[in-house]
């Protein structure tokens, strides 16, 4: 296996969607899939990478919802709660197999996690501790793909990674349509404009703007995280 200094990246955002956690239940947490990807994480700590975690809640709560009126800004804070649940259940997984790690939020749970302070954050990465951010940016009307821009910029990660279900950026649902193309590379402008959805407008802007690529790959096939810190041709590269 390769050392540290081999790696493309030294500091890593690794973007996971709360979708993902669900498996193949329709609604909640596999604690198989948790497991599954902490072992992938594992792979990478091993060798020195430093990383933080962004996580989303789409498996708890999926936004707004007219049939039941909840107020989009009601909403959005219950998303927010619902990053903080998969937050700690990773974190949790995380540490049962010996990683040390640190949760943090962009609101005030003092209780469960740590308020999230960029020097905080750092300090813990310097000392070769996982960093998970909860609820997204503390703001509603923000996903948390610009929460995870947001926090990458603020550590000066090198790269975003984004792991999924689905192995890049395709110009349709590869599900839906087997002759669906599926993008190498593509640059942030070919993205906005094609109205990819792979990551909200939002979040593709504000990577652009500070330079920071972002790699779409597929989370759940065995070492493909791996395989992108060591630069190999996995998932799809959104870069200027």
């Amino acid at each position: 296996m390769k050392h540290y200094f081999q790696m493309k990246y030294k500091r890593i955002l690794l973007k996971l969607s709360g979708e993902a956690l669900t498996g193949d239940k329709k609604n909640g947490i596999d604690p198989e899939i948790l497991l599954k990807y902490a072992g992938e994480i594992k792979k990478v700590y091993d060798l020195g990478i430093e990383i933080a975690i962004v996580i989303g809640g789409g498996n708890i709560y999926r936004g707004f919802n007219n049939e039941y009126k909840i107020d989009r800004v009601q909403g959005d804070y219950m998303g927010m709660l619902a990053t903080l649940i998969n937050g700690l259940a990773l974190q949790n997984t995380l540490e049962n197999i010996g990683l040390p790690t640190r949760l943090q939020s962009a609101i005030n749970v003092n209780k469960v996690a740590e308020p999230f302070i960029k020097r905080k954050a750092l300090r813990h990465l310097d000392k070769k501790r996982i960093v998970i951010f909860s609820a997204g940016t503390g703001n509603p009307y923000f996903t948390t793909d610009s929460a995870a821009v947001l926090r990458a910029i603020e550590i000066e990660a090198d790269v975003i990674l984004k792991g999924t279900r689905v192995d890049g950026i395709y110009n349709e649902d590869p599900n839906k349509n087997s002759d669906a193309f599926k993008f190498e590379t593509i640059t942030f402008k070919e993205a906005i404009s094609k109205g990819l959805k792979i990551m909200d407008t939002t979040a593709f802007t504000l990577s652009h703007e500070n330079k920071l690529p972002i790699i779409v790959f597929d989370m759940n096939k065995k070492d493909n995280l791996l395989k992108v810190l060591n630069g190999e041709k996995v998932g799809t590269i959104v870069n200027l």
